[in-house]
Formats: C-alpha cells, structure tokens, sequence
C-alpha cells in the first residue's frame, strides 16, 4: 500500500492509524533517509497507545525507549549503531514480540537478522511530501479504520 503525506501533520495521523491496527508482539521496521518523517510516524503510534506524542523523541544516545500506554511502546532507533555484532549487547531482541509493540527506526542496519509484522519506507517526493510504502497489513483493515 502506497499512501502520500504532504505534511508531518499528515505522518502523524498516518502512524496513529497505523497504531490501531498493531497488536501486542507485533514488529514495525522503518526505513527511509535522514529527517524523512520516521520519528513523526512514531509519534503517531504513540498517540494510538495513549502515548504522548512530545514524549516520543529522536534518539541522541538512548538506542530503545520504553513508554507504557494501553500496549507498551518500544520505539527502537538504530541510527546511531556502528554495527551488527553491537545489537546483541542492547539487547534489542527482548523486544520483539513480547507484550507490547517494538517500532524499529534504521531497520535496514539489521541486514534481514530479524522479520517484520509490517514494514514501512518513507521517501522524499518533494520538500513537504513524502510516499509512505507499508507492507504487511491488510488492505481492508486500513480503509475500514
């Protein structure tokens, strides 16, 4: 499913749509460039779960926030990664399908060591649009939202 954004408005609003539909235990991999609207779309998964969206951040040095909603948030950000061998000392598969949601920033650094319940990438169309690929959901769950 291809959908186009023409603002972080929009992203948000996308990702809170996207939320509804995510499940305890469920994975999201994000790719997409630098400042391509990753984290926005989280802040809309966030506000599904109940999550506010001001506490929902690019990572600086945290590489896995947890925030508690109505499904736990596991908002995983491995830009600042140097390398495969290190997701192992984060421990980032403690987070993949337990109880709660684990979103997944920079996904394509884990080179397929792991699957995805959905994966998305964002691409630039223009300076305030962007294209939003989402594979992994039903397309009738989506227009019946």
């Amino acid at each position: 499913m291809r959908i186009r954004s023409s603002s972080d408005g929009d992203t948000q609003r996308i990702g809170f749509k996207l939320g509804k539909l995510l499940t305890p235990g469920d994975t999201v991999f994000l790719t997409g460039e630098l400042g391509c609207g990753k984290t926005t779309l989280v802040k809309g998964i966030a506000e599904a779960f109940g999550i506010s969206a001001r506490d929902i951040t690019s990572a600086s040095f945290t590489i896995i926030a947890e925030h508690e909603g109505t499904v736990p948030l596991y908002h995983i950000d491995l830009y600042r990664l140097e390398c495969l061998s290190a997701i192992d000392d984060i421990g980032l598969y403690e987070y993949i399908g337990g109880d709660g949601v684990a979103v997944i920033e920079w996904a394509e650094r884990l080179q397929g060591t792991e699957t995805a319940t959905v994966t998305i990438d964002i691409k630039y169309v223009s300076e305030n649009e962007r294209e939003i690929t989402i594979e992994g959901l039903d397309d009738d769950s989506w227009n019946n939202l």
